[in-house]
């Protein structure tokens, strides 16, 4: 792949994407979206690629949309209304509009990824990035994070995160961050469970981090995604609507060659083949 907004290192089944634009606190570009979804595409389609870290450089994990984009996008409306006011026809859609569902069509790749998703937060958290730690499977975070939750005072919508921050912290918390144009420190981050952890320094976390990809390596990884297959279908499923069905995926993985091989390993008190020698 070749990359100008991100970096991107796989070392022992874990990718690692780092949005790297420092200057502007990683701010997320269209570019940036597509290289994050392109590069989710890719590990994806590695088998050698078993759980995915995203994580900022520069001591900022995502401020949010990229201004320069949302101006060109108010420069093309301008275009397309002068166009519409000649009388031409326009076939494209609304600028703006496309922009910002640019953003909800990359949080919904992550959510619906069969990979587990590490994100690793620092400073500022807005938009894009925002939506990128609502998805993640696991959110560990530096003590000096800052989520931003600021469309309503600019008199604007979260649109794209607001289906993800309900499903993250449920409908009466999201409602409360959304209608005071929430800033959330670390501490409170940690209470309502946007984050999972919270450490005091670079390398608490990054021990954290270490921790967090020993126990994900450790388990079967087509088990990890039929179980979060499972999970995405509990959200709006009844129990005992999924008995029959939690049956045969359960069924499925005891005869797999990956869960004979776990079971086995159990009963010889040996770790697993797919646990790396490391681990």
């Amino acid at each position: 792949m070749s990359l100008t907004t991100l970096q991107v290192q796989l070392d022992r089944g874990v990718c690692t994407l780092t949005l790297n634009r420092p200057e502007v606190r990683n701010a997320m570009s269209m570019t940036m979206v597509q290289e994050l979804l392109t590069a989710l595409e890719h590990a994806e389609a590695n088998p050698a690629v078993r759980v995915v870290v995203v994580r900022g450089a520069g001591g900022h994990f995502c401020a949010g949309g990229d201004i320069g984009d949302m101006a060109q996008a108010r420069m093309k409306l301008v275009q397309q209304q002068a166009q519409l006011s000649a009388g031409e026809t326009v076939t494209e859609r609304n600028p703006i509009e496309a922009v910002n569902a640019a953003f909800g069509r990359l949080c919904l790749a992550y959510a619906h990824s069969s990979l587990p998703i590490v994100t690793v937060l620092e400073g500022t958290v807005m938009g894009g990035g925002f939506g990128l730690a609502c998805v993640s499977d696991v959110s560990l975070a530096r003590d000096n994070v800052s989520f931003r939750l600021p469309e309503t005072s600019l008199g604007i919508v979260p649109a794209q995160i607001a289906p993800f921050l309900v499903e993250r912290l449920g409908y009466a918390e999201a409602k409360r961050l959304a209608v005071t144009g929430a800033k959330v420190d670390a501490q409170e981050a940690l209470t309502i469970r946007l984050v999972h952890e919270v450490h005091a320094d670079e390398a608490s976390l990054d021990a954290a981090l270490q921790r967090t990809l020993v126990r994900i390596l450790s388990c079967g990884p087509k088990a990890i995604a039929h179980t979060k297959q499972l999970l995405a279908r509990a959200r709006h499923t009844s129990a005992e609507y999924l008995i029959d069905d939690a049956a045969a995926v359960f069924a499925r993985a005891v005869l797999s060659d990956e869960g004979q091989e776990g079971t086995g390993a159990f009963m010889q008190k040996r770790a697993p083949s797919w646990v790396p020698q490391s681990v």
